[in-house]
């Protein structure tokens, strides 16, 4: 999940003796290189792993923050596991501060939580997840490179978009379980604060053709929609832009908290056209160590591309907002 908002007070005064460099800017002329997914000094930074497993009855997310705000280190953690057999949602947050990264190989670590890159594997261990990831792609860059707009700020956007799972998740009150099926890692950092300058609607699709979609529409704090981007990495790994893509709304639900999700949408470009729904509704999760709400959760998908039928199957993401003090939220804006 690639969702944080870091305000002054949720910085702890013990940070203030490891200040880091000023951060580097956002130049969009400058795009990275597609493997090279180490850690960057910039104010925002995130590695986001996440699988819809359905032979194995789970969907699952993990996420690692590294801020850099105003040379003052702050690392934050999550997990969300559903069991998609009895409907229960965990989630689980890491707010340890000793954190290291390195590169290369990729090691990125939260206390006990880490991920690290083994020869042509990777490893993911982090509280319920115990993890082995095979990559059957290489990493992308997906156009244009970023995602954002200089209004709302500016991440950089890197992908492995289709990894064979294999290993265990910890489900509450059943054990262990198997864990079997496919998942997505994405990298993104830069300039832009998520859940106040800027709200998203996300999905990681895994197609039936062998491609991968990555849909990304991006709202400014307005509610305004900024940004409308996709890309497809074919099966053989080359990430294209997809021209002319738009993402119409559906049907909202409104979660416990009082904010509104849309969870059905129409998504359409010259060659594509694709329905998608989620399995569950209740997905909604209030992070604490980020200040922000949002769903998180699998979904599903019919439609053609290029004139064939094809189904989709994967995670979405949709950005609710900041936490309100009473929620728990460490930054709240005037008026909230």
């Amino acid at each position: 999940m690639r969702l944080l908002h870091v305000g002054a007070a949720v910085l702890l005064p013990a940070l203030l003796s490891a200040c880091l460099p000023a951060p580097q800017a956002f130049d969009p002329a400058r795009l990275p290189a597609p493997a090279d997914l180490g850690a960057k000094n910039f104010p925002m930074e995130w590695w986001y792993v996440s699988g819809y497993l359905p032979e194995s009855g789970l969907a699952f997310h993990w996420a690692q923050f590294k801020v850099n705000y105003r040379g003052i280190p702050y690392h934050a953690g999550h997990v969300a596991v559903t069991d998609l057999r009895t409907g229960q949602l965990n989630f689980y947050e890491n707010e340890v501060q000793q954190a290291r990264f390195g590169f290369p190989p990729l090691r990125v670590e939260q206390g006990e939580w880490r991920l690290r890159q083994e020869g042509e594997v990777y490893t993911l261990r982090a509280g319920p997840l115990n993890l082995t990831l095979t990559p059957r792609k290489g990493p992308v860059v997906h156009p244009p490179g970023y995602s954002g707009t200089p209004e709302v700020g500016r991440l950089y956007y890197q992908s492995i978009t289709r990894m064979d799972v294999a290993g265990t998740v910890l489900v509450s009150g059943a054990g262990a379980r198997t864990a079997t099926g496919q998942a997505w890692l994405d990298h993104q950092w830069g300039d832009q604060q998520p859940g106040a300058q800027a709200r998203w609607d996300w999905f990681g699709l895994h197609l039936s053709d062998g491609s991968d979609l990555m849909l990304y529409r991006v709202r400014n704090a307005a509610g305004q929609v900024v940004q409308v981007a996709a890309s497809r990495v074919d099966a053989a790994g080359v990430a294209r832009e997809v021209p002319g893509v738009t993402m119409t709304p559906g049907r909202t639900w409104r979660s416990p908290s009082r904010r509104d999700y849309v969870l059905t949408w129409q998504v359409t470009a010259p060659d594509l056209a694709l329905t998608l729904e989620p399995l569950r509704d209740e997905q909604e999760l209030l992070s604490r160590n980020t200040s922000v709400a949002y769903w998180e959760g699998p979904v599903r998908g019919t439609g053609t591309l290029a004139g064939q039928p094809v189904t989709a199957e994967g995670m979405g993401e949709l950005v609710g907002g900041l936490l309100t003090r009473a929620e728990g939220g460490r930054f709240v804006p005037s008026g909230r």
